[in-house]
């Protein structure tokens, strides 16, 4: 709706893991390169954590971009299965035919499958997704994995990624076998509002921005303030802010837009640009009744216009306006 008033080719500010829209602050970046290092390396087990919004699965997405063709990878995104079922997803997602039959039979597969790769040199990842929610048993099921090895070396590399719950989750006394095959730890930073300057403006740069001052410094400061430093936050607060921007058909976003962006997200209502008292938010005037106003207005504006000898544009661009605020105003004086 707002790409071509804005410049934009796509959306900058999408919900969905794009790797394109990858903005590495240093926390990023050490981040990748210490999983990027820790499946080279064959560690055996890595944990990646991080708060809800901060970037995980895109940055999961960016390391399988950096992992070459002899790295076979099953991601495995859905946390509520039981060990057998994420054993059948995985191997099902290695390729491996035979998924049927019991837990021995399964593990027998994989581990033939396993040899197999490293004979040839080949390296095998499983990416467990949001971890935290696996139950005790079920980690405890997938430590086992790591019993598949060499005199030498891991057979297959295990990356539980989650929020910081799973920290907590690992340090549970039934998990202690595991928690000590852990070969590496990373963690996801908040962006600081430097930081979330800079991001907002790559992905409008990616998006295909010529102006990357869209958002001008007010505005960047309330986003970071109120994101607290989570991408995906970021994200909702800055779309919603263009979409307004755009109703308004201002082209510089403001500390003032954004505030009403916030407000629509914490209240559920898209406030105008002048807050009203709250009574008349919900004042129960009949459809008719609003109708009406905006008929008559409307006829009162033609009017001004036929009467004024000014330049048609202009006229033309402010009955649209004033259209356009009452019929907001006819919407919001009947709830809706």
């Amino acid at each position: 709706m707002y790409l071509e008033f804005y410049g934009l080719k796509e959306k900058p500010f999408n919900a969905t893991p794009d790797p394109k829209f990858l903005y590495l602050t240093p926390g990023h970046r050490e981040a990748l390169a210490q999983l990027t290092y820790g499946v080279q390396e064959q560690k055996g087990f890595l944990v990646l954590t991080g708060e809800v919004g901060t970037g995980k699965t895109t940055l999961l997405q960016a390391l399988l971009q950096k992992l070459d063709s002899n790295t076979a990878v099953a991601f495995v995104f859905n946390s509520k299965l039981t060990f057998d079922e994420v054993l059948e997803y995985a191997l099902h997602d290695y390729g491996v035919g035979k998924t049927e039959g019991s837990r021995v039979q399964r593990m027998v597969a994989l581990n033939n499958y396993l040899i197999e790769r490293r004979r040839a040199g080949q390296n095998t990842v499983l990416i467990l997704d949001e971890a935290q929610n696996l139950d005790p048993d079920t980690l405890e099921q997938v430590r086992l994995l790591s019993n598949f090895e060499t005199p030498t070396d891991k057979l297959i590399q295990i990356l539980l990624v989650g929020q910081p719950e799973l920290k907590e989750k690992l340090a549970l006394p039934s998990l202690r076998q595991l928690k000590q095959r852990i070969g590496l730890r990373c963690a996801i930073p908040p962006m600081t509002t430097d930081e979330t300057r800079d991001y907002i403006r790559t992905r409008l740069r990616i998006a295909g921005a010529r102006d990357l001052n869209i958002f001008d410094e007010a505005a960047v400061r309330r986003i970071a303030e109120y994101a607290e430093g989570i991408p995906r936050v970021v994200n909702i607060v800055s779309d919603h802010a263009l979409l307004i921007g755009y109703a308004d058909q201002t082209r510089r976003i403001s500390r003032a837009v954004v505030e009403r962006a916030v407000r629509y997200l914490e209240q559920g209502e898209l406030p105008s640009r002048q807050a009203r008292p709250a009574s008349l938010w919900r004042w129960p005037m009949p459809a008719t009744w609003a109708a009406g106003t905006v008929v008559a207005s409307t006829v009162g504006i033609l009017g001004v216009v036929a009467l004024t000898p000014v330049h048609w544009a202009d006229v033309w661009s402010s009955v649209v306006h004033s259209l356009f605020d009452l019929a907001r105003f006819a919407r919001q004086l009947m709830g809706g």
